[in-house]
């Protein structure tokens, strides 16, 4: 799974990026700070098993703080996308290819209107972020349409000659896009396009790329600066006009000062709480820099946003859950590490699945799986829920 983290420049995409992975990346106030694609490693949250069995996880990949485990999930920070991107412009086309890995989406905006359509700096709520949605949505679309558009008549010809399955042939002709069979039948089953391939409009085929898009590339929106004055007023007009989005108020400066003030001892922090508790003495300039950190986002909030919307886009938008293994009688490892490893599954995975992913010789070798919690024994086809802690038993 790969999460692509998207939008114009200077919305603040790169400060959200690191704070997510604490990873090295160049962060300033001007167009295409981002040149090449950052590539780096985030962490979902859940509530670790080791808390229903009274223990303590010693994870080899990822962390767990107060017995919230943090999973791996592989990230890509794209360069800031600019309008006509789909054409070309600012590098468009290589800032999308590159786009094209990721399974779905985190379009950074600035909720406070204080970052223009270039990604220049205006004052704060002069630009209306709803164009910023609007503006990604296009150039993806058109992206899509362009790809889809290529060679389109003697596609058109070629598919009623031939007879061709319409589903069959558009995911051949997207194929670079990631679309296959399944995909293309649901759009086309969503649209109720003309039987007649050759009387589609170019209204037609612009719904078609819109809806492809939205299938392969699903997206929420972090809704970034939610901490500048004005920036609540934009959330809730955001709200109203896609009442149908996630849309996730953010503050990505917060959560890397609260990362950073825990490196330091100086607070302890659990990514994705509602609060904070001190640990050091602080002075005035941290205390009041915590304090507006308390006030103008954990009060308004909740919290700083970035761990929820990458959790939201994991596991609300792409429906993975998570899987513990373990065994009835014993939940270490042969190194005597508890519960040592979470695996990220799609929603609906069997429990021969669960083997599979643990390794091909123990899928092959499947005879059952038990339930650690209620110790109850189930078959290849029984589907796991996010959490489940599972035993797989083998033939020797």
């Amino acid at each position: 799974m790969l999460i692509g983290v998207v939008g114009k420049p200077s919305t603040g995409k790169s400060t959200f990026f690191k704070a997510i992975t604490l990873a090295e990346v160049e962060i300033a106030n001007y167009p295409f700070t981002t040149i090449k694609p950052n590539h780096a490693v985030g962490y979902v949250r859940v509530d670790c098993a080791d808390k229903d069995f009274d223990t303590q996880c010693n994870p080899r990949l990822g962390y767990c703080l107060e017995h919230k485990r943090f999973v791996p999930v592989d990230l890509l920070d794209v360069a800031g996308l600019v309008p006509g991107a789909s054409e070309g412009a600012g590098m468009g086309n290589a800032f999308l290819d590159d786009l094209n890995q990721a399974d779905a989406l985190i379009h950074v905006i600035d909720l406070s209107g204080s970052t223009n359509e270039k990604g220049e700096a205006v004052s704060a709520g002069s630009y209306d972020p709803i164009k910023d949605v609007l503006f990604l949505d296009e150039e993806l679309d058109l992206w899509y349409l362009r790809i889809l558009n290529k060679g389109w008549d003697r596609f058109a010809r070629q598919v009623k000659q031939e007879h061709a399955k319409l589903e069959k042939a558009i995911a051949k002709q997207m194929s670079g896009l990631r679309v296959t069979e399944d995909i293309a039948n649901e759009a086309l089953r969503s649209l109720a396009l003309p039987e007649a391939i050759e009387q589609w409009s170019a209204g037609d085929l612009r719904r078609l790329a819109s809806t492809l898009r939205t299938l392969t590339k699903p997206m929420i929106i972090a809704a970034n600066k939610a901490d500048i004055a004005g920036a609540t007023g934009n959330l809730a007009r955001l709200h109203a006009q896609f009442p149908d989005r996630v849309i996730i108020p953010c503050s990505a400066e917060s959560e890397l000062a609260l990362k950073g003030a825990a490196k330091k001892g100086l607070i302890s922090y659990v990514p994705g709480n509602t609060d904070f508790k001190e640990i050091e003495k602080l002075n005035d300039a941290q205390k009041n820099a915590l304090g507006f950190i308390q006030k103008n986002i954990f009060e308004k909030f909740g919290s700083t946003g970035v761990q929820k919307a990458l959790d939201a886009v994991v596991f609300d938008v792409l429906k993975y859950i998570v899987i513990f293994p373990g065994g009835v009688n014993k939940l270490e490892d042969k190194e005597g590490n508890v519960l040592p490893d979470c695996f990220l599954l799609k929603g609906g995975s069997t429990a021969l699945d669960f083997a599979f992913r643990l390794h091909t010789d123990i899928g092959n070798n499947f005879i059952r799986a038990i339930d650690v919690r209620t110790k109850r024994t189930v078959g290849k086809e029984h589907v796991l829920k996010n959490r489940d802690v599972i035993e797989i038993v083998v033939r020797k």
